[in-house]
């Protein structure tokens, strides 16, 4: 039996494999550049004193730290290579002005991975970006719904509705579009795969898909807590 109806079992794994190597990377590069870096000592000083920590202990949470960041930049890439397998949508891969795009559904997309993955002042110039993109008669994307997506939305809440952040540069929020759309990460996901807790889905079989991928290496404890984790994030 597969473990999810809308991606193939081989293409799941050839994924979740991809983002374990980034990680296991991510932290051997973290470990052996290891002082290389500049680190702030005074915070380096408050944070083993004031955390009652021992070196060890604090080393091992900064050397995570620096390979958190690393591990972080792929997080969304993942989510947009996942959507991608669903049937009919393409991941136009990175380097590209969107993501993903379906013709049958009339969407392109720029995906990320949190909410506070594009500062503030540059929402806007997403926003024209995508304007660009589906309001011109001449383009190929005009009459497509054009979505920003954010994976892990701000304070859990699901929504769907029109892109409008500031511009600073005229003092107003951008215009109101509705083929210009931001929404969360499963709202997103419930939209691409037509099943309503696709990334529920995802997210209850990505321990056993990690077992198996790395041959019973890594055991994902704690999966109570980490559910937990999830039901804060999508409300």
């Amino acid at each position: 039996m597969s473990y999810l109806s809308w991606i193939r079992d081989e293409d799941l794994k050839k994924e979740v494999d991809t983002l374990l190597s980034v990680a296991k990377n991510a932290q051997l590069k973290a470990t052996n550049k290891f002082g290389k870096n500049v680190i702030d000592p005074f915070a380096a000083m408050f944070e083993i004193s004031g955390f009652e920590l021992d070196y060890e202990t604090w080393m091992k949470s900064e050397t995570t730290r620096q390979a958190q960041k690393t591990l972080q930049n792929y997080i969304g890439e993942f989510h947009q290579s996942i959507l991608g397998y669903s049937n009919g949508w393409d991941n136009l891969k990175t380097g590209k002005v969107i993501d993903l795009m379906s013709e049958d559904k009339k969407i392109i997309a720029e995906v990320k991975n949190k909410y506070n993955t594009i500062s503030g002042g540059k929402l806007s110039d997403l926003y024209y970006s995508l304007d660009n993109l589906v309001s011109p008669k001449s383009s190929i994307y005009k009459g497509y719904i054009a979505y920003y997506v954010a994976i892990i939305p701000k304070k859990g809440l699901r929504y769907n509705r029109p892109f409008t952040p500031s511009n600073k540069a005229i003092g107003s929020k951008c215009p109101t579009n509705n083929y210009i759309r931001e929404i969360d990460g499963a709202s997103f996901y419930s939209i691409v795969t037509g099943i309503d807790n696709a990334l529920e889905e995802l997210f209850e079989v990505l321990p056993e898909v990690i077992k198996v991928c790395s041959f019973g290496k890594y055991q994902v404890e704690n999966k109570a807590v980490l559910r937990e984790f999830f039901n804060l994030a999508y409300k």
